[in-house]
């Protein structure tokens, strides 16, 4: 057994030796079966998210794991897995929280329960195995001070600027879905109830002020991006990437949503034992470690020790006296699914076409 699940299986409540056994003969047999499809191919995965470029080093380099990936969103994940079925291109995806219920739904996934399954909370994983987050991310401001002076530190404070707020794609990126959800919450509204958050990017695009543009590091660097709402990892990626001295990467004051991102396994992928054992490395103390350096907070944070190199990367913890999980997942699942449209409906009437 590789030294990587040393770690792991110590690290896992086993109840006597016989466990202790099946588990290091699983996962032998796993490794064995991965090297020997010897290819992963994922989607929504690439290098510069949550430092994917680490994990798919890492399995190459000591399994023998080649690896490709084509960047998507979530939905997209999903429809290309449920299109192409044993013609599957792809074996593994990362898709947001509020995706990982509907990749269920459509029959899609794959379920594999990581050794590390224990110390995932329950709120964060599909009881069969079909998904589990594997890091967090909560919803923050990048504000390029170039264009902004005064940084804004709330909702509040967005509605008041003469600048461009760029959200994304409330269609398809589960970013931009939580981004109005954390709005959403700040504005006393919560998961049943989106009305207070789609009110807030109403009123932005009624003043000209809302950008559905891509909130990614190119149109960053670009000057394209006046303030963005994303994930706190990729706002802190970003911002190390371009100038540290550029930009101001805060929490909003005022509330935010704290969610994160699953691997989906496909059901029909071609390299199913190395999706799986992709999946066993990411839960493992190495793979939580990589998506640390990357930004994203790993969801295993209480068991294993981040390195001070990696801590000094993260936001302070008073940054987030006011960013909540998902209160009533079930009611967010309904509503994501309701999202789009009432987007379309609230919001984009107000973009001029």
């Amino acid at each position: 057994m590789k030294p990587l699940f040393t770690s792991i299986l110590t690290s896992v409540i086993l109840l006597n030796v016989s466990t202790v056994f099946a588990a290091d003969t699983s996962l032998a047999s796993l490794e064995q079966a991965a090297r020997a499809e010897g290819q992963l191919n994922s989607v929504g995965m690439p290098d510069s998210w949550a430092n994917w470029k680490q994990t798919w080093s890492d399995l190459h380099t000591q399994y023998g794991i080649k690896h490709s990936d084509t960047d998507m969103s979530s939905a997209q994940e999903i429809a290309k897995f449920a299109a192409e079925k044993n013609d599957a291109s792809a074996d593994i995806g990362d898709v947001g929280a509020s995706f990982g219920p509907i990749a269920v739904a459509k029959g899609v996934t794959l379920p594999y329960k990581p050794t590390t399954w224990a110390q995932i909370p329950d709120w964060a994983k599909d009881k069969d195995g079909h998904w589990a987050l594997a890091y967090t991310g909560t919803i923050a401001f990048i504000i390029d001070k170039k264009q902004v002076p005064v940084s804004p530190t709330s909702w509040a404070n967005l509605l008041k600027g003469n600048y461009k707020v760029t959200v994304g794609d409330v269609g398809t990126a589960a970013q931009a879905v939580n981004g109005v959800l954390a709005a959403t919450y700040a504005m006393g509204g919560n998961e049943k109830n989106l009305k207070p958050g789609l009110d807030f990017f109403a009123e932005l695009a009624k003043q000209g002020r809302l950008n559905l543009n891509d909130p990614n590091i190119a149109a960053l660097e670009k000057g394209e991006i006046q303030l963005g709402i994303i994930w706190d990892f990729n706002a802190l990626n970003y911002r190390d990437q371009i100038d540290r001295t550029r930009y101001d990467v805060l929490i909003p004051s005022d509330g935010s949503i704290t969610s994160g991102y699953t691997t989906i396994i496909n059901k029909y992928g071609k390299h199913p034992e190395a999706a799986k054992f992709a999946r066993e490395y990411i839960f493992s103390d190495a793979g939580q470690i990589n998506l640390a350096r990357g930004y994203a907070r790993p969801i295993r944070a209480e068991h294993i020790a981040l390195p001070d190199d990696v801590k000094a990367k993260l936001l302070p913890a008073s940054q987030y006296v006011n960013a909540h999980p998902i209160a009533d997942p079930a009611a967010w699942e309904k509503s994501a699914k309701t999202l789009p449209r009432l987007w379309q409906e609230a919001v984009m009437m107000h973009i001029p076409q």
